[in-house]
């Protein structure tokens, strides 16, 4: 994974879901932290209350449509391999491709998610960022950044047996084991040469960035079913989709027919977050310009000189439709 990725997601994490402030700021990769993990963690001033951890992140940070987890409402975790979804990913992934090709061959299985999450979870919320862009990387991800390399596949290629070990999975189809807690990386695995990043189209281009990188594949499966750039939710049904108007949501500044178009969807993503941050930690920070600087510093980085749209703010009162959104307590 690339700098401006990684540092991205790491300081993302531990704004909303763990503690900024602290002398070795974190975030726990579980639930709330124990009170002996606490230790160090919450020594920062100015921390209101527990952070809740990845797995207390609803849809602010994890997101429905989850490739090998079930969504939060119907399952009851969000952390735990459901081993119908790892068969059906395991099924899905082309064997002897080159992993950018083994990528676009999931398309049917993240739409297939998706139609999932609205047929079976009245509480299904699809919001900007645990859902348009954090969802996808479930399936982005491992063919991106688990695919072993060797000189038959530069660009990688994830075999199946790489597959299970990194999902802590053994045995054969239809009979597959799942161990939480032993994912490992395999032996004789070999990393990608070059890094995994945040497409930034209008700035020059290295060996070093060259595709794949992250927001192109979102948009390719995008292009294809517009659903998943949308923003919207069930409406406390099952089958009750409805998505929202992103003129509407950002007082025009931006329209989901152009979202696919140059940096919009990058652009719109990272303005949403600024737009809805301070609101979002309130209660969790004493301070919250000083734990939100860091978040706020590497957004704009990532933003400048891409000739974004300003957009000054969102109309937070149309997520109210969604009960998933209520029960989260909100989202992003």
């Amino acid at each position: 994974m690339a700098l401006d990725l990684g540092t991205f997601l790491a300081l993302y994490g531990t704004v909303f879901d763990g503690d900024i402030l602290s002398l070795t700021p974190g975030y726990s990769i579980g639930g709330p932290a124990s009170t002996g993990a606490l230790t160090g963690l919450l020594s920062g001033v100015g921390v209101l209350r527990t952070p809740s951890g990845l797995s207390g992140s609803h849809n602010n940070y994890e997101g429905d449509t989850s490739s090998t987890r079930g969504d939060l409402y119907i399952t009851g975790n969000n952390d735990l391999l459901q081993m119908p979804l790892f068969q059906r990913y395991y099924d899905a992934l082309l064997p002897d491709t080159p992993a950018p090709q083994q990528y676009s061959a999931l398309f049917d299985f993240r739409k297939s998610r998706f139609d999932d999450s609205i047929n079976t979870n009245p509480y299904f919320f699809f919001p900007q960022f645990a859902g348009v862009l954090v969802a996808p990387a479930g399936y982005a991800f491992p063919p991106a950044m688990m695919a072993n390399h060797s000189n038959q596949y530069p660009e990688g290629y994830l075999d199946k047996e790489t597959f299970k070990n990194f999902f802590a999975v053994s045995g054969e189809p239809g009979k597959f084991t799942y161990r939480a807690g032993h994912e490992r990386i395999p032996e004789n695995w070999y990393k990608r040469a070059t890094p995994y990043t945040i497409p930034d189209s209008k700035r020059k281009r290295t060996p070093l960035t060259t595709p794949p990188r992250f927001l192109l594949q979102v948009l390719e499966f995008g292009r294809q079913d517009p659903r998943l750039l949308s923003v919207g939710g069930n409406t406390g049904t099952t089958k009750s989709f409805t998505g929202l108007s992103v003129s509407d949501l950002t007082s025009g500044v931006f329209n989901a027919a152009t979202l696919t178009e140059g940096n919009n969807l990058q652009c719109f993503i990272f303005q949403t977050i600024q737009a809805e941050a301070p609101g979002f930690v309130t209660g969790l920070y004493e301070d919250l310009t000083k734990a939100l600087q860091p978040l706020l510093e590497n957004i704009e980085g990532n933003l400048r000189g891409l000739g974004c749209p300003q957009l000054t703010g969102l109309d937070q009162s149309m997520y109210e439709q969604f009960p998933g959104y209520k029960r989260s307590g909100g989202g992003i």
